[in-house]
């Protein structure tokens, strides 16, 4: 959701299935179909979300392609030869300079206390965290903040509109579309450094992202009867937990807010 181009086309598979999850994260256990028949039906069954499933089923089997033949491979590679203290860091770096954007989600929705600390996080991070490879502000208990602009809209009232998956962007809506595009135009540092620079790091946070989620996406796939409705069906709750800053279900919230984070769409 917050990345150069190519970043956004791969990470979204990521995001909406494994979480986007570093290596010193938690994840949960994989969504079982039986989970996901009954989700659909508190919720009114998935028809009623997805009037366009047809084409996003078959978009959703050109990213899975993608994902497999290319993104999985790679991410495994880096997963061998980079180790995993690193891959936090990287993945710190990158949380770092996204937040800005989530201060600014943080003002839009009139939450203050939310807004100094995600300054707070910044400069915490940014000075003490050698700009952002370490993160300090987490075992200070500074709260992270996961606005973006999607959830903003959502809490000004727009409604979500049809579940929609983008091509190699992944799982969104046309809500969390135009989100993106906003969260996108004010990330700050895509301004200062050349593109090919930016679609470098962006294409490294991509694969750091994807090797945190190697084993729970094969997870989920081998446990999920249908995992474009599994995948669905996260990504819808997640996103309306999350712009109602709470869950349905609290113990449920805390076994999977670790694997159905979507930003995280999180970072170049």
């Amino acid at each position: 959701m917050r990345r150069a181009c190519a970043g956004l086309a791969l990470l979204a598979l990521v995001s909406a299935v494994g979480g986007g999850a570093r290596a010193d994260e938690e994840v949960a256990l994989p969504l079982v179909q039986a989970d996901v028949d009954e989700r659909e039906a508190q919720d009114g069954g998935g028809a009623s979300k997805d009037p366009w499933e047809g084409m996003n089923r078959k978009i959703f089997a050109f990213n899975e392609g993608v994902d497999r033949w290319f993104l999985e491979p790679v991410a495994t590679g880096w997963d061998w030869a980079v180790p995993e203290p690193v891959q936090r860091s990287i993945g710190n770096f990158f949380d770092n300079l996204w937040l800005p954007v989530r201060f600014a989600n943080d003002a839009l929705q009139l939450k203050p206390r939310d807004a100094y600390e995600t300054l707070w996080r910044a400069v915490i991070n940014s000075t003490v965290g050698i700009g952002g490879l370490f993160d300090p502000a987490s075992a200070w208990t500074v709260v992270k903040s996961d606005e973006d602009f999607g959830q903003t809209l959502g809490a000004w009232g727009v409604p979500p509109g049809p579940y929609l998956v983008l091509p190699l962007l992944g799982p969104s809506s046309p809500r969390d579309t135009v989100g993106l595009v906003v969260d996108r135009a004010g990330y700050v540092p895509s301004y200062f450094v050349p593109f090919y620079v930016s679609l470098s790091a962006a294409g490294t946070d991509i694969v750091n992202e994807r090797a945190g989620a190697l084993e729970d996406i094969r997870a989920e796939r081998e446990a999920a009867f249908d995992f474009y409705t599994a995948v669905r069906s996260a990504f819808i709750q997640y996103r309306e937990n999350r712009v109602r800053d709470r869950a349905d279900d609290p113990a449920e919230d805390e076994d999977e807010d670790g694997l159905y984070y979507y930003e995280d769409e999180d970072d170049f």
